[in-house]
């Protein structure tokens, strides 16, 4: 029996019990992909990292990332709080980790920085993909809401993705916004998971808030439910608002609230730049606070 080690941390808050909770196994050599999942389903969080030595020694690690049911290609709150616990120990397989991390991943090339109060900042893996739409009708049921209560004077429901896709809705008021839920059979019959790892719905928030916006994400299908804190599907998202914005130059940079709904609030730094009418980056970046080390059993 091996004893695997093993951190948790919260990331993208300040403090024990916020944000969104991820398991980051130390050193995955030697552990099937089917073991991987297991571990994964063990812990029940959102994500659940593990790392493994880079293919290419200027790089970090290899981190692969798990659900509770799949394996994805790329997330971000596993990377934001991934690079924070190498970033604490210092070294990992015998080599001095320094700022900006580089994860080989299975969307692409991940660098994260990392500053010395804990903060990370990701550049997405891949440019922005604006894909297919789908019509209110089908999008409300999946949340508890009436296809009024979606927003499509900006945006019809719209596929996005830095890496993987998610399906991005404005909602229209904050009533429908903080009582949607999720209605897995909706979900199951109008946004397969080949279609959407999730739907991410947002709402422009106002100055009570003190963020620019509030956001939400159901993904009932890949066993995750509604998430605390998406990094990767709010670095589409900002990427999406930029490309909506009519100026062919510019950065927009927002703050987002996620999780409040559910008792882990999460705040999310979003930046997206935009030249020549192009996306040419997006990051997504916030805080992280360790939890918990341990080993876990495996035979």
């Amino acid at each position: 029996m091996a004893d695997l080690p093993f951190e948790t941390v919260d990331v993208f808050t300040d403090r024990m019990f916020g944000g969104n909770p991820l398991a980051v196994v130390l050193d995955g050599r030697g552990l099937a992909t089917e073991r991987m999942q297991s571990i994964a389903r063990e812990f029940n969080y959102s994500e659940t990292t593990f790392i493994l030595p880079p293919a290419d020694p200027a790089n970090t690690a290899n981190v692969r990332i798990f659900t509770p049911g799949i394996e994805i290609p790329f997330a971000g709150h596993p990377n934001i709080g991934t690079a924070f616990v190498l970033a604490r120990r210092g070294a990992i397989f015998g080599k001095s980790v320094t700022s900006p991390l580089l994860f080989e991943e299975k969307a692409g090339l991940v660098p994260v920085e990392v500053d010395r109060l804990g903060k990370g900042m990701l550049t997405a893996p891949r440019p922005l993909v604006i894909g297919d739409t789908i019509a209110p009708e089908l999008v409300a049921p999946c949340l508890g809401l009436s296809p009024g209560d979606i927003a499509t004077g900006n945006h019809v429901p719209t596929v996005a993705s830095v890496g993987l896709d998610f399906l991005m809705v404005e909602i229209d008021n904050r009533k429908a916004f903080e009582k949607a839920r999720i209605v897995p059979q909706a979900f199951a019959e109008n946004i397969p998971l080949d279609f959407a790892a999730g739907v991410l719905f947002y709402l422009h928030a106002d100055e009570a808030d003190e963020v620019d916006v509030r956001a939400r994400m159901f993904s009932p299908i890949d066993g995750v439910g509604e998430d605390p804190a998406t990094g990767s599907a709010n670095a589409a998202l900002v990427g999406l608002l930029a490309a909506l914005d009519p100026l062919e130059d510019m950065t927009l940079e927002i703050r987002i609230a996620q999780g409040v709904e559910m008792g882990r609030p999460s705040l999310l730094e979003a930046k997206a730049i935009k030249e020549s009418n192009r996306i040419a980056e997006t990051r997504i970046g916030g805080y992280s606070v360790p939890v918990m080390t341990g080993t876990f059993h495996v035979p």
